[in-house]
């Protein structure tokens, strides 16, 4: 697709020739080349699983703001868009794998973590702090997590709290199911070149890959579209939403780079 928009061209596409280049650049990123080592996968792996959280966090978000999640319920917004959501939520919350059992994602990457020998003690403890009854912000200044993991996830938040729901599916749409594919296949590469053992972390990867190229992605894309509709300010904000959320993936394949190179991380 050309990143030249034409006059002609509907909103949706704008917004995708908007975002294109920044996707392109996580897609190619150092960070990737850099994945060598079974040291190296654990770093990323310590740093991403805030990421994998917070997704979930989106989610949720998308379907408090688009179905009804109290009792009594009642029809609420665009039916289409109802199904949409619920359909992603019912394969990122509980997806089956084919062997009889059902994880989120999140709990999948963890047992990812654990085969791997990457640390998950500060993980858990941030999921404890929550469940007692912390706010993000301060489960976040445990310590032990990634500067980058904090910031990002301090970003999700921040578009979260805005309550504007055309700017919550963009960072969902196109910040994570459009980029997925483009980000994870080449951690999938590097896995295969020198860490082939790690069956459920390729699971998980090639899991998001499948999902969200074939079936999330596009149903995102759709969702966003009825979302937005034909307000032109809507568009406007969900294309400058879209990019910041990429923008901020990019700077945590940054901060993990550093670690990687720097051998430490927290």
């Amino acid at each position: 697709m050309s990143n030249a928009a034409t006059l002609s061209d509907s909103p949706l596409q704008v917004l995708e020739s908007a975002v294109q280049p920044v996707i392109e650049r996580l897609g190619k990123h150092s960070l990737f080349d850099r994945i060598r080592t079974l040291e190296d996968v654990r770093c990323f792996m310590e740093h991403h699983v805030y990421a994998v959280w917070d997704f979930m966090c989106l989610l949720k978000a998308l379907q408090t703001a688009v179905t009804c999640t109290t009792v009594p319920w009642l029809p609420v917004g665009d039916a289409g868009t109802r199904r949409l959501i619920n359909e992603i939520c019912l394969d990122e919350e509980s997806d089956e794998l084919g062997d009889g059992r059902c994880f989120s994602h999140l709990e999948l990457y963890l047992e990812a973590m654990k085969e791997a020998g990457a640390s998950t003690s500060t993980a858990f403890g941030f999921l404890d702090t929550l469940r007692k009854g912390s706010g993000v912000d301060d489960a976040l200044r445990l310590p032990g997590i990634p500067h980058a993991a904090r910031e990002f996830v301090q970003h999700t938040m921040a578009v979260i709290e805005s309550r504007a729901t055309h700017r919550i599916a963009a960072a969902f749409t196109v910040g994570r199911e459009q980029a997925i594919p483009v980000m994870f296949t080449p951690i999938v590469n590097s896995i295969a070149r020198g860490q082939p053992s790690l069956s459920i972390f390729r699971l998980y990867l090639e899991r998001h890959i499948e999902l969200d190229s074939d079936k999330h992605g596009p149903l995102g894309m759709r969702m966003l579209a009825q979302l937005c509709g034909e307000r032109q300010q809507a568009w406007q904000e969900a294309t400058e939403g879209a990019i910041a959320a990429l923008q901020a993936r990019e700077r945590m394949w940054d901060g993990i780079l550093t670690a990687i190179e720097a051998g430490t991380w927290g």
